[in-house]
């Protein structure tokens, strides 16, 4: 069964410096028939304006995944850990017992676009931490996180895996375990899923599926969730 979650009936938040699309019930934006997936909780996809940002504010017990498009992220904490990242990065914080950041546009023109996720951890109370990675090489099909921190991708606390899809005028294949969930989310582009064409945006429940025929006519870029069921 594949359930699509058109990108236009996201909820929406947006200020002077913020437009933001909430995939899943977040912030103002509640709706009880989409609080998330599994431990997948929270897709945000979050527009900032040059010289603007998140400032500093707790977390704690909730892994942090940061998924930038264009521009770039100064982000600062309380493990004194002060980092930029660009386009092709991926970040991966675990909050755990608590934690202080804030997330920055440090570009004097550039907008930045990203999306912030949002996996609950296998277990409260555990030890903050914090990791980035550049995977803006990659092409095709790519594991940018994990519970092991297998193929060299970014560890997180929970049975969840994600995938980045790079694909640019290809069609592939993608066997799944029917045992698990997956959902996936079009960061930019379009594809058609088993027939179906997503746009940018646009997101899709997968369940008790045991392949994924994946075109793209141009360039397109996904994220493909794994998680328990």
């Amino acid at each position: 069964m594949i359930k699509l979650r058109p990108a236009e009936e996201r909820g929406q938040f947006r200020i002077d410096w913020l437009d933001s699309r909430h995939t899943f019930s977040f912030g103002h934006y509640y709706d009880p028939r989409h609080m998330g997936v599994s431990s997948l909780r929270v897709i945000n996809d979050d527009r900032v304006v040059p010289g603007a940002g998140f400032e500093t504010h707790p977390h704690r017990d909730m892994e942090i995944i940061s998924y930038i498009l264009d521009g770039s992220i100064e982000h600062r904490d309380t493990m004194g850990n002060r980092t930029r990242l660009r386009a092709g990065e991926v970040q991966v914080m675990s909050a755990g017992t608590g934690i202080m950041h804030s997330e920055f546009n440090p570009e004097p023109e550039t907008h930045l676009h990203f999306l912030q996720i949002w996996i609950r951890p296998e277990q409260p109370g555990l030890q903050p931490s914090y990791a980035q990675k550049d995977f803006s090489d990659a092409k095709g099909v790519t594991l940018i996180v994990s519970p092991d921190g297998a193929n060299g991708s970014l560890k997180l606390h929970q049975d969840a895996r994600i995938y980045q899809l790079r694909l640019s005028g290809e069609r592939i294949e993608l066997p799944l375990q029917t045992t698990r969930l997956h959902y996936l989310q079009v960061a930019r582009g379009a594809l058609a899923l088993n027939g179906r064409v997503l746009q940018e945006g646009d997101g899709v429940i997968i369940e008790k599926e045991s392949l994924l025929d994946i075109a793209a006519d141009n360039s397109v870029e996904a994220l493909l969730f794994d998680l328990a069921a």
